[in-house]
């Protein structure tokens, strides 16, 4: 099939022009959330180098073991994604409907380690933000608000990205299984590589912030 021949939007010349503006379309989102994730970041280690102590008692609270596991997770699902991607641009769907599913499944065991168990366990801990009973008493108390204000926030809002990547990956398998992608069309599939590669890359920066520096 010809360049010309594959199927494209109204509005496009041609299926490589859709591909292109898609894939513009979506590094400049990734842009604009990375300024806003820097912003975040750097809020928090501005704070930090003020209130070092009340940081360094609410990061040792926190459970490092889940922290670990879910890094591990999350590279493991961008290497299998990353997979499905090689297979697709191969033309075998079938494994690329395989790959999708697993990412799936590890994206689902991340977010049940980091909400269904490490907050629950936060909360009954007393560190919630709005705790009345909030755990930490004394001069280093502030800090260690200041410290899971940071905490909640910035694992909130990854994990609504991570769950917007998820209902991408499931699109993905769906349309896979569909028959909508072959090798030399399949730029969602791509699309969403970055976006999921990019959710990724966020969490490898919170990682150290919330479990490793606090321990140092």
């Amino acid at each position: 099939m010809s360049e010309a021949a594959l199927p494209h939007s109204f509005q496009y010349t041609s299926a490589q022009h859709q591909s292109d503006t898609s894939m513009a379309g979506m590094w400049l989102f990734v842009a604009s959330e990375s300024l806003f994730f820097g912003g975040l970041f750097l809020a928090w280690v501005f704070c930090r180098h003020f209130a070092q102590k009340g940081f360094d008692e609410g990061a040792k609270d926190t459970e490092l073991w889940i922290g670990t596991v879910n890094t591990i997770i999350l590279i493991t699902s961008s290497l299998v994604y990353a997979t499905g991607l090689a297979y697709i641009r191969a033309g075998n769907v079938r494994r690329l409907v395989q790959c999708c599913a697993l990412t799936l499944g590890l994206g689902l065991t991340f977010l049940y380690l980091k909400f269904g168990l490490e907050w629950m366990d936060d909360i009954h801990k007393h560190t919630f933000f709005a705790d009345p009973a909030f755990k930490y008493t004394g001069p280093d108390a502030g800090g260690a608000h200041l410290f899971y204000i940071f905490y909640f926030v910035s694992t909130a809002l990854h994990g609504v990205h991570m769950t917007v990547g998820i209902g991408l990956v499931v699109f993905v398998m769906w349309s896979a299984w569909r028959g909508t992608f072959s090798s030399r069309s399949h730029s969602a599939v791509e699309i969403t590589g970055i976006y999921w590669s990019f959710v990724d890359m966020v969490w490898i920066i919170l990682y150290p912030l919330i479990y490793l520096i606090g321990r140092v």
